[in-house]
Formats: structure tokens, sequence, C-alpha cells
């Protein structure tokens, strides 16, 4: 097996090469509105770093959100034409389960609750039990209503936990999905893989313009 795992969903375009059994190389890259811009050599440097041919790839995991319409769209769309120049199989992953994965190699206790950036002052949220399963969600909601929804004392994790610490209450753990966290799951079979379809949960921000009125 050589797995290509990468996800756009958040700020944070993370990329990874797997084994089967471990990481062979990643990559992470910031930048909000340049997932287009860092997704491509993102692939690039951890083929690079491991000494692999694109060709080599038997299999792809991406992180198909939630998460906002523009960032999302870049790594559902690479995922889909580089499956389908490779010939290989490609599954998707919520977004939030890499960043409890993520999270859960990192040490924060279970269960928890997986809280990523929605804009427009809300955040994409999931529970995950005392086994690290996905029980709830994924849900978008304004941080408040998030915080009504906690039960016994459970914590935050995420960049959607941090915005809003002053609601939430933050756990100490990533900000957003590793695609090394994600691959090693979908390798041990820890996570449930999903068509490659992205999870937006509500309408783009950029709309189509209305049909205009012929005057008459």
């Amino acid at each position: 097996m050589l797995l290509l795992a990468f996800d756009t969903a958040t700020p944070h375009v993370t990329v990874a090469l797997h084994d089967g059994t471990r990481t062979l190389a990643t990559y992470d890259g910031e930048g909000s509105m340049r997932h287009g811009e860092l997704l491509a050599p993102g692939i690039t440097h951890v083929l690079a770093r491991a000494g692999a041919d694109v060709g080599e790839v038997t299999d792809l995991v991406v992180g198909v959100g939630p998460g906002p319409y523009t960032g999302l769209r870049v790594g559902v769309v690479t995922g889909r034409t580089l499956a389908a120049a490779l010939g290989v199989r490609a599954s998707g992953v919520c977004s939030l389960d890499g960043l409890a994965a993520s999270a859960r190699e990192d040490g924060v206790a279970l269960p928890f609750v997986a809280a990523s950036d929605a804009r427009r002052k809300e955040v994409y949220w999931a529970r995950y039990d005392s086994a690290g399963r996905r029980v709830r969600g994924p849900y978008v909601d304004l941080p408040a209503a998030l915080a009504d929804q906690l039960v016994g004392g459970e914590q935050v994790v995420g960049r959607g936990a941090r915005l809003y610490a002053d609601v939430l209450p933050a756990a100490d753990g990533p900000l957003d999905p590793r695609a090394a966290s994600m691959a090693a799951a979908v390798a041990d079979g820890l996570v449930e893989t999903l068509p490659l379809e992205p999870l937006y949960l509500r309408r783009p921000d950029a709309a189509e313009p209305a049909e205009r009125t012929r005057a008459t």
C-alpha cells in the first residue's frame, strides 16, 4: 500500500504519504485562501521526500469537510482528478474525524468534541466517545449553542474551540487535522471512509447572480 492523504477543509493544508504501517513523509502549509497554491507542491514534496513516484500510489484519502466551500473544493477536485488519472481507489474522511485522530495522537483525553471554524461566527463540530468513535455530528452551530450541548465536563479540541475560548472549554491539542493522523487512522481501520463528496452542511457564501428581468 502507498496511501496519499490530504485535507484542505481548514486554513491548514496538510498532506501525508503512508505505506500502511508508518508515515513516510508529511507536508503542512498555512494559507486560508491559498489551498490551490499549496496542495500540488505539498503532494510533490511528500513524494520526493519518500523517494516515490505518483504512479506508485495505490490509495487516496481526502478530507471531505465539513469546511468552507472554496478550500474544500480544491481537495475534493484534486482527489477525483488524481484517482481518475492513476486508476486508484479514492475515499473521503470527515475532516473532524481527522482532527479527532490528531487529538488522540496528541494525548487529548476522550471523550471530547472536535470543532473547526465554520466562519460566520459559527463552528463545525462532532462528538467522540471514550473509544474515539464519532457518535454525533457533524453539525454547524453558534459556539454558544454548542456550549449548551456539552455534557459531563467535555472539552472541545480544534481551531473552533480556540477561536471561541470565551464560550467553549478549549482543550490543549491540535488546531486542525493532520493528514498523517488521518492516513494512519484509515490504515488501521479506526475511521469511517466515505464517498469522495464534500460535506458543506450549508450553502456556499458565493451565490449565483440572480437572473435579470428584461425590461419591456
